[in-house]
């Protein structure tokens, strides 16, 4: 039996009189490969921060999220959640649902993820880590904890670790992610520790 898209994408109105998507861009793609012409739609008045806090929500709901996804997307909403708070208080509660109260942003997506609020800075900090790090992550060779200590470390020593990743096959454990934290807050980390 066709069935066809179950849910509307969610559309806002732009500056040239057409609709940008902020919700919907696979069940849109999937409807285009089967050659649909039409799917259901609905349009919503949103500011470009509750389009984003909509937006990162849709997508927190996909069951498969590498953790660089779900990083970004947890650092977008947080500085929209903050951009919202710097607001007058008749704009701190959107048509998505968000009300800002006396708690802290991270609180926020914690609470609405279900996430420890720990959990969401752990997430928060992988953006923090080179690509080919966060890559690593995704893929499983490197821990979220231990890659939360190696986020620590500068560009310049997140590079040289990389080079020895390489050339050794193996990755950081937790214990050596947090020496190596502490050498690198110490000014003492290089190729030979």
């Amino acid at each position: 039996q066709k069935v066809g898209i179950l849910n509307p994408v969610i559309l806002r109105s732009d500056d040239n009189g057409g609709y940008e998507m902020i919700s919907g861009h696979r069940r849109m793609y999937a409807a285009d490969f089967i050659g649909m012409k039409e799917i259901p739609a609905i349009v919503r008045d949103m500011t470009d921060d509750e389009a984003v806090i909509f937006m990162v929500d849709s997508n927190l709901q996909r069951e498969e999220i590498l953790p660089s996804e779900r990083a970004k997307a947890y650092k977008m909403k947080l500085e929209a959640i903050k951009r919202q708070a710097g607001r007058p208080a008749k704009e701190n509660g959107d048509h998505v649902g968000h009300h800002l109260s006396s708690k802290k942003s991270v609180e926020i997506i914690a609470d609405e993820s279900g996430a420890s609020k720990s959990q969401v800075q752990r997430f928060i900090r992988l953006n923090e880590l080179h690509p080919k790090l966060q890559q690593l992550v995704d893929e499983k060779k490197i821990g979220l904890t231990p890659a939360v200590e190696i986020s620590y470390l500068k560009p310049e020593e997140q590079s040289l670790l990389l080079d020895t990743i390489d050339s050794e096959q193996a990755t950081p454990s937790l214990s050596q992610a947090q020496r190596m934290k502490k050498l690198s807050a110490a000014g003492e980390l290089n190729d030979d520790n």
